[in-house]
């Protein structure tokens, strides 16, 4: 992996820590949250598509744009799960599951379905972020996840888990071989995303704007926030980066809120996350050989 790559990963991995922080204290409206940060970064980002639209043109195909329908909904179909998920049960518990989940299977699916090849140093590195992240996840006690709350959120960790590794495959596919601009294939996925959602916002919008009251700050802030850190990735993969890698790596997001939490906000910190963040670090060690 190059050092580019590597540093495009990192940054994206450090604004998705930020983007899902922020998420989590808009979970109420769930639905409607999803809709009006995806209708902002509609917004937000046209010019940058138009730019690109007008510098650069695109070759359109039917295979790309079967995979900009898929890549919309399948999406969707992760941040519908993500805020449901955010609003029963624990982001401490939902969110390091699917972060875990979504890079291993990421990484099968890449040897699987992309015929990407694991180095010793690969699959090792791979081992130690999802280990690292269920040690954080877990503060070292896996007993944790045995009560009835708990286990409902590792049950919707998992589900969004396997979006993100479906996502994430389908994508790496678009700018790798079909040579879709990251920009564009996520403005129009995000774009996509909204017009489905919008009969139903358009019907229930006075429930939306009741429920989004106090939220807009938070969803302009996603807005923002959410497709960067995710175009960082895909021009990570187009540029050479293998999922198998990738994918893992972004995952160091939850790493990131951890050590935040720790400088930034005086939270106590048990060993079992000190030991965990470690154990991540040696992972990105090895990812980045």
């Amino acid at each position: 992996m190059t050092l580019q790559t590597f540093a495009l990963v990192i940054s994206a991995a450090i604004l998705h820590a930020a983007w899902n922080l922020l998420s989590k204290k808009a979970a109420a409206a769930a639905g409607h949250f999803v809709f009006s940060y995806r209708l902002l970064s509609s917004v937000l980002y046209a010019p940058w598509v138009v730019y690109i639209f007008w510098a650069d043109g695109m070759d359109w195909s039917l295979a790309a744009i079967l995979f900009i329908a898929l890549s919309s909904v399948l999406h969707l179909c992760y941040s519908l799960c993500l805020q449901w998920g955010y609003h029963a049960a624990d982001l401490s518990v939902v969110y390091p599951i699917a972060r875990g989940t979504g890079p291993l299977l990421s990484s099968l699916a890449a040897f699987i379905l992309l015929g990407e090849r694991p180095s010793t140093f690969g699959v090792l590195g791979i081992a130690c972020v999802v280990a690292g992240i269920l040690l954080i996840a877990s503060g070292g006690n896996l007993r944790r996840f045995a009560n009835p709350q708990a286990l409902a959120g590792v049950r919707w960790g998992f589900f969004i888990g396997l979006f993100i590794a479906a996502y994430t495959v389908a994508d790496a596919y678009s700018v790798k071989v079909l040579l879709v601009a990251p920009v564009i294939l996520d403005w129009l996925s995000a774009t996509g995303n909204a017009l489905i959602m919008a009969p139903r916002a358009w019907v229930r919008r006075a429930d939306m704007m009741a429920q989004m009251r106090g939220k807009w700050g938070y969803a302009l802030a996603v807005g923002a926030l959410s497709p960067m850190a995710y175009i960082l990735v895909l021009y990570a993969l187009q540029l050479g980066g293998p999922v198998s890698l990738v994918a893992p790596l972004r995952e160091t997001s939850l790493m990131i809120a951890t050590v935040a939490g720790f400088f930034i906000l005086k939270e106590k910190v048990s060993a079992a996350r000190v030991m965990g963040c470690a154990v991540i670090v040696a992972g990105v060690i090895l990812l980045a050989r």
